[in-house]
């Protein structure tokens, strides 16, 4: 079944288009975080990010950075966060990979975890290199 941003590639459902391209379609979210809060999707179904082929992934960065300076710019040079939810367990809630383009007036700050314990950065560094290319 397509997800709903799927059928709005296809024209089935209506949305706020900012840019399109052979690859990717580019629309304000429905529930923004703040005005502006746009959405850069590819037009391939893929749930995760991962799934992307590389040069597709390529041209969805390259519309986002484009994208990205426009909602900057229209914002009065506002800063703003990209963000990606890659699967449900990361708050993903449509299953199509989507990135989000927020500006943020309001400079707001997200929390952070804290620091590592003594020895945690190598094993958590390790373990992400031991997965690179595999």
């Amino acid at each position: 079944m397509a997800s709903i941003f799927s059928r709005i590639i296809q024209g089935e459902l209506p949305c706020e288009k900012i840019d399109e391209t052979d690859n990717e379609i580019c629309f304000l979210d429905i529930s923004p975080f703040t005005e502006g809060h746009t959405l850069v999707i590819p037009k391939r179904e893929v749930a995760r990010f991962e799934e992307l082929p590389e040069t597709e992934a390529l041209s969805l960065m390259q519309t986002m950075q484009r994208v990205a300076k426009a909602v900057c710019k229209a914002y009065g040079g506002s800063d703003y966060n990209i963000q990606l939810n890659n699967g449900p367990d990361a708050g993903q809630e449509v299953p199509h990979v989507h990135f989000h383009i927020i500006p943020r007036p309001d400079g707001l700050r997200v929390p952070k975890l804290g620091k590592y314990a003594d020895g945690q950065m190598a094993e958590v560094g390790a373990r992400i290199r031991a997965c690179l290319d595999s």
